[in-house]
């Protein structure tokens, strides 16, 4: 089953190192991680997804509790939340498919930022599933590279975690 992890911590030198060794130490992999500043500069806020089930999951979440760094771990399956990714996508577009390449961009509401004789880089933000979507129509017209932030995520409603 897949998790989708938030981890409030003190942002400090070696918590990322702890918290992934965590991870590791039980032989579970981090499938996406994205570490950033919160409002207040001396927290950070990871989001970390990875697969397990239920009880070994329960297991990490008490150990990432346990470490001094933590100030709140909140696992976000089952959970109402809002999810969104980045990807920028390096993609052919040779005289024959710069249109049709234009068109798929603009179906999903992506954007072309940068242009060369040979190629687009496109951005996307949305869902993980919508950014799947975009690659899929983009990979017969040639792939060249890919970078993706892994999902962030924030819980639905007005309540919110501090930080």
């Amino acid at each position: 089953m897949k998790h989708t992890i938030s981890v409030l911590v003190e942002n400090e030198f070696g918590v990322l190192s702890r918290i992934s060794g965590l991870f590791s130490g039980r032989g579970f992999n981090i499938e996406s991680l994205s570490v950033a500043p919160t409002l207040e500069p001396n927290v950070s806020r990871m989001t970390l997804v990875t697969r397990g089930d239920d009880r070994i999951l329960e297991q990490i979440s008490k150990q990432l509790n346990k470490l001094i760094s933590t100030i709140k771990v909140i696992d976000f399956t089952g959970d109402e939340y809002v999810e969104r990714e980045l990807a920028l996508i390096k993609v052919t577009a040779e005289a024959e498919s710069r249109a049709e390449a234009l068109r798929i961009v603009d179906i999903f509401r992506a954007k072309v930022v940068d242009v060369t004789p040979r190629s687009y880089t496109i951005e996307i933000t949305g869902a993980p599933g919508k950014v799947d979507a975009l690659l899929e129509l983009l990979r017969p017209m040639g792939i060249k590279e890919v970078v993706r932030s892994g999902p962030v995520v924030i819980g639905r409603g007005s309540k919110a975690v501090a930080g």
